[in-house]
């Protein structure tokens, strides 16, 4: 976005979507390349290969955020598919937020903090009390937006080579002060 672009959600709607559509899995390969590249950059100082890209998205399907396991959201800026965000049910009470991302040109203008009310929406939406995450400590602004809108650091709850802080947050709790 550039400098003059309005900095509002007003032009931010997210709605559920189907995890298999073709809009749903162009972000879902955005977000892995972002965040593999991340982390290939932090500890190799290279981008990751096309074969490291592919096998990691083999690895990492996300076909369980679809019902009955879970639920997919999309995000649209100015009718253009720009975010996206899966929660997967953990238990009764919990689901896990997983495949946060909003691609580079649409941050700082309100989408991420769109795309979390509506997680919480649908959280409740599904009977969950909880919302829980793991994540790695490099992906700082994501970290940041977790914070401003609730989450606070949690015990491990899951292991894996990635999860590095683990964030929950009450679905029930009245919205932190510093969240719009």
């Amino acid at each position: 976005m550039t400098a003059g672009t309005q900095r509002t959600t007003d032009s931010w709607t997210v709605s559920r979507a189907d995890v298999g559509s073709a809009e749903a899995q162009v972000l879902l390969r955005e977000y892995y390349i972002d965040v593999a590249n991340r982390y290939y950059r932090l500890h190799l100082g290279r981008d990751g290969t096309d074969e490291e890209i592919e096998t990691g998205l083999a690895d990492s399907p996300s076909d369980d955020l679809a019902g009955p396991t879970g639920v997919f959201l999309l995000g649209r800026y100015g009718g253009e598919a720009q975010s996206c965000a899966g929660l997967r049910i953990l238990d009764d009470r919990t689901v896990e937020l997983t495949r946060v991302f909003v691609r580079h040109a649409a941050r700082g203008t309100g989408g991420g903090g769109r795309l979390l009310a509506a997680v919480d929406e649908a959280a409740r939406s599904l009977g969950a009390e909880r919302i829980v995450l793991d994540t790695r400590l490099d992906l700082v602004e994501a970290r940041a937006l977790y914070a401003r809108h609730g989450y606070r650091e949690i015990p491990a709850y899951s292991s894996g080579p990635y999860a590095q802080v683990w964030y929950g947050k009450d679905v029930n709790a009245p919205e932190h002060a510093a969240a719009r």
